[in-house]
């Protein structure tokens, strides 16, 4: 009796998206599964790890699967860095909503998500895409004296750098992150940290990112963000810290009610990006805003 192996599986396409902005050598580019279904977490992970962005974005139930309303327009996505899977991740979330828009036009999508429902809506004016995600509802709080000091102990930077006016704390909006202000352009630009120090730290506080802040006016920011949990030095454009950055502000009433700020990311790794956080009265959501771009093969 002749036994032949059953054939391997066809491993999924991974498309490559630029976020928070049109060129694709700028914002941060992120991996698409547009159907991962025959994925399990290890073979995500392992898709991640190969192509080594920050995050890669998966799309694990298609809209007859969706938890929500809006047949063929919701969809259940995971997210997963080189090193592990994260809750949430707005970049990836950018990039994906431009790959199903480029396929399907703009709109309404509804992405279900580890840390909550993200509605997303995608515009198209003069042929670019542009997508706004809404948070799931956000959170600040402190953060210890002694935790403070082993952050600036691990990125080199001294106490007198920070910002008074902007105090640290921990914000989430989907995932947690760490706001330091730097008091100037200068400490900002000047990022070289113990990698293994601040991921052990962030690690202990539940952190994705560590979001480093210069306020260059009352709506303009300057922001970088390390990543050592994730496997990455630093993330050019992090759409989730953005959003976690704008619940901070209000909470420290530091912008009106209804805000629009702009961040710029990225252009200390020769990345830029622009994001836009829009924060509305009465309504305790955050929303951030960017273009995307497809990654054309071979780049």
């Amino acid at each position: 009796m002749t036994t032949h192996d059953a054939p391997a599986p066809e491993s999924p396409a991974v498309l490559r998206y630029t976020a928070f902005s049109t060129d694709p050598l700028g914002g941060n580019p992120a991996g698409v599964v547009l159907d991962a279904r025959g994925l399990d977490d290890a073979g995500m992970l392992a898709v991640a790890a190969e192509l080594g962005y920050s995050e890669t974005a998966f799309l694990t139930g298609l809209p007859e699967e969706g938890a929500a309303g809006g047949v063929g327009r919701v969809f259940t996505i995971r997210y997963f860095s080189p090193k592990a899977e994260v809750p949430f991740c707005g970049h990836a979330t950018v990039a994906t909503a431009v790959a199903l828009a480029e396929r399907t036009g703009p709109g309404d999508l509804v992405f279900e998500t580890r840390a909550g429902t993200v509605p997303v809506t995608v515009t198209e004016e003069n042929g670019t895409l542009r997508a706004t995600l809404t948070s799931v509802e956000p959170d600040v709080t402190g953060v210890a004296e002694d935790d403070v000091r082993e952050a600036l102990g691990a990125l080199g930077w001294p106490a007198a750098d920070l910002d008074p006016a902007l105090p640290p704390r921990i914000a989430f909006a989907g995932a947690r992150h760490l706001v330091l202000a730097a008091a100037s352009r200068a400490r900002l630009a000047d990022l070289a940290y113990d990698f293994d120090r601040l991921e052990a730290l962030m690690r202990r506080l539940d952190l994705t990112t560590v979001q480093l802040v210069w306020r260059e006016s009352a709506d303009v920011f300057h922001v970088r963000d390390p990543f050592p949990v994730g496997g990455v030095v630093e993330d050019p454009a992090t759409g989730a810290a953005a959003l976690a950055f704008g619940a901070y502000l209000r909470a420290l009433g530091a912008v009106a009610g209804s805000a629009v700020l702009t961040l710029h990311q990225g252009e200390d790794m020769g990345r830029p990006g622009v994001l836009t956080v829009e924060l509305r009265e009465g309504d305790p959501r955050v929303r951030v805003s960017g273009a995307g771009a497809r990654i054309p093969d071979g780049s």
